[in-house]
């Protein structure tokens, strides 16, 4: 069936909202999925501060992580935040029979409601990648970061993300059209999204490098402020992108669609994997292969290769075609049609 049918599709999209990421490739999918049927959106999460472009049909805390200020995942704190009775309640009681075709991106709850109902799940996104073992790893895996990957969010069919063709179900990344639309300059400042990162310990750090205005999205910012060379904003689509579109160079996490979009553009790039999210540190592996550099923690030890990315480095850039509808056309609504 697709939406020329009779009747209309009814397709359920979950999306992870526990990151900015998941959201913003929604932001361009949605739109997308809405010519194929009558679409229903699951947001399991609360800490994007993306928003969507429709209305949210349901809202779960899903698995929420939790970060410490020195960078890292705590295992701990991300255990007793969550309610786990209320997780598996919400698995086997969440409809998913009432659906014809479910999309998702690395959500928990409808990934398990459809595992443990014999439901068709689409894997739509970039940890679906990593179920390919052709994907960058470090030399050193993580059982617990590979269970993860390959568990969390179980599905039937692949579609994947990544910064390259690295198996036969992996795509090039999503590009945001605010992106893609934008005017693209370059005002010299360094733009700063560092979510794991205390202010104060960019604070700490980036004033040593003087030469530079460093623009800091921090999720600690209510209201902005500046000091020394040092420019803090509170998190928003919009003034991430103003800064992001006209800076020389983005300092992030290893996560994946900022980066991509910074190599998109042609922006000079440095990375800092979340300490314990082993997927970020298989996005720098990953980048590494581009040229781009990465540092696993931002210390005095490190100041030193952050300084010459600044003064020395040159930007890499790939141009990611728009290919989303062909590729959800192709490996989604083409696949039901031929009874696949």
């Amino acid at each position: 069936m697709t939406s020329s049918s009779k009747k209309p599709l009814k397709i359920l999209y979950a999306i992870q909202g526990t990151g900015n990421g998941h959201v913003a490739r929604a932001r361009e999918i949605i739109p997308l999925l809405q010519q194929f049927g009558e679409l229903d959106i699951v947001l399991s999460g609360d800490q994007s501060e993306v928003n969507l472009p429709c209305e949210i049909t349901y809202r779960s805390k899903g698995l929420t992580f939790v970060y410490n200020r020195k960078g890292g995942l705590s295992y701990w704190k991300t255990i007793f935040k969550n309610d786990l009775l209320k997780i598996i309640n919400e698995v086997r009681s969440f409809p998913v029979n009432n659906y014809d075709v479910i999309i998702n991106d690395f959500e928990f709850i409808t990934a398990w409601a459809c595992k443990i109902r014999g439901k068709r799940c689409f894997g739509l996104g970039h940890q679906v990648a990593f179920l390919s073992p052709k994907v960058p790893r470090p030399s050193k895996k993580s059982r617990i970061g590979e269970f993860i990957l390959k568990n969390y969010a179980p599905c039937t069919d692949r579609i994947g993300f990544h910064f390259d063709h690295f198996d036969d179900f992996v795509e090039k990344p999503v590009i945001r059209s605010e992106i893609r639309q934008a005017q693209i300059s370059n005002k010299g400042h360094y733009t700063v999204y560092l979510p794991a990162y205390s202010d104060e310990k960019l604070t700490e750090f980036l004033s040593l490098i003087q030469n530079v205005e460093w623009h800091i999205f921090s999720k600690n910012c209510t209201k902005a402020y500046s000091y020394k060379n040092l420019s803090f904003s509170p998190v928003s689509n919009q003034s991430f992108i103003k800064s992001f579109t006209s800076c020389e160079g983005l300092l992030t996490s290893a996560g994946f669609e900022s980066p991509a979009e910074a190599i998109y553009m042609g922006k000079k790039l440095f990375v800092i994997p979340i300490k314990g999210q082993y997927e970020q540190f298989c996005n720098a592996e990953a980048m590494k292969t581009l040229g781009i550099p990465s540092i696993k923690l931002l210390n005095h030890n490190t100041l030193e290769e952050l300084k010459r990315w600044v003064a020395n480095s040159s930007p890499i850039q790939v141009n990611y075609p728009d290919q989303t509808k062909e590729i959800i056309q192709k490996r989604i609504f083409d696949k039901l049609d031929k009874g696949h």
